[in-house]
């Protein structure tokens, strides 16, 4: 590890250890991991190697805290077609700005804008913070080759996008896959190991893992399962900020992982993910 690496590792870690509203696995929530996946190409290849749900059980209680009511009421503002210009009413930023608002206070995302703020790569007012966050996570700007604003890099890591018809883009985030689950969108089609990675365990907290999505097939995602929404929101900020297009190796808790990261134009989040490279 460098010394950047172990420095964000420290920084994991306490956030990890600061996450009080992280879920517990057995107890808050349960997951079937059946089989491993096969080589996926669509979504009736038949390469299915689970018949079952990934999630057998949710405390769905723990959607009435603030912070995941507020970023559950986020997951429907977005169209899921890339490539199609997203308009955001005003009760959509709204929604966004109330989202910010109930985690800026939380003790993950303090522990993060400390240390941002440390590195002169924050500013120090809690208000101009939220003003950066929003610009990095929720302003709309467009691809290359669309000249409309399509995209932002909450709706591609939370919430996922489908291209072509045929794939899924994004969809890192273990809330909304157990919601459109639960509404029969997603299909779990088991996880993935290959001989870099360790086979996932149901009472770990990360998942690599293939399904489809309103038809499309995603062949291969990385999730955390059971955090917060305000845990994965300072840790991705963080090496967004501190790593701009870079794999950022951290060691926290139990795990060993890598946070790919990767920006739009220096400004933007284009895509983040943890992709667990073994257990410690």
């Amino acid at each position: 590890m460098t010394e950047k690496d172990l420095h964000l590792s420290a920084m994991a870690q306490e956030l990890w250890d600061n996450d009080m509203s992280r879920l517990l696995p057995g107890l808050d929530y349960k997951i079937s991991l059946q089989g491993k996946a096969g080589l996926t190409q669509s979504c009736n290849d038949g390469n299915d190697g689970a018949a079952l749900p990934l999630f057998t059980f949710v405390n769905e209680n723990i959607f009435k805290k603030e912070t995941f009511s507020a970023f559950i009421s986020l997951l429907d503002n977005y169209e899921s077609d890339a490539g199609e210009p997203e308009v955001v009413t005003p009760e959509e930023e709204a929604e966004n700005h109330k989202f910010l608002e109930s985690i800026i206070n939380t003790p993950p995302m303090k522990i993060a804008h400390r240390y941002l703020v440390e590195k002169q790569l924050s500013p120090k007012t809690t208000g101009e913070f939220k003003q950066q966050l929003y610009r990095i996570w929720f302003e709309l700007y467009a691809r290359r080759g669309s000249s409309r604003p399509d995209f932002s890099g909450f709706e591609h890591v939370f919430v996922g996008e489908t291209r072509g018809g045929r794939t899924v883009i994004g969809f890192h985030n273990w809330i909304q896959l157990y919601l459109q689950e639960k509404l029969g969108h997603i299909d779990y089609k088991g996880y993935s190991a290959n001989a870099n990675s360790p086979k996932p365990d149901d009472n770990k907290h990360i998942l690599a893992l293939q399904f489809s999505w309103k038809n499309r097939i995603k062949s291969k995602g990385s999730i955390f399962i059971g955090v917060s929404p305000e845990f994965e929101f300072a840790l991705y900020t963080l090496c967004f900020l501190t790593s701009p297009n870079e794999r950022v190796k951290v060691s926290f808790s139990l795990y060993e992982v890598e946070i790919v990261c990767h920006h739009y134009n220096q400004k933007h989040i284009g895509t983040t993910y943890p992709i667990l490279t073994k257990y410690l």
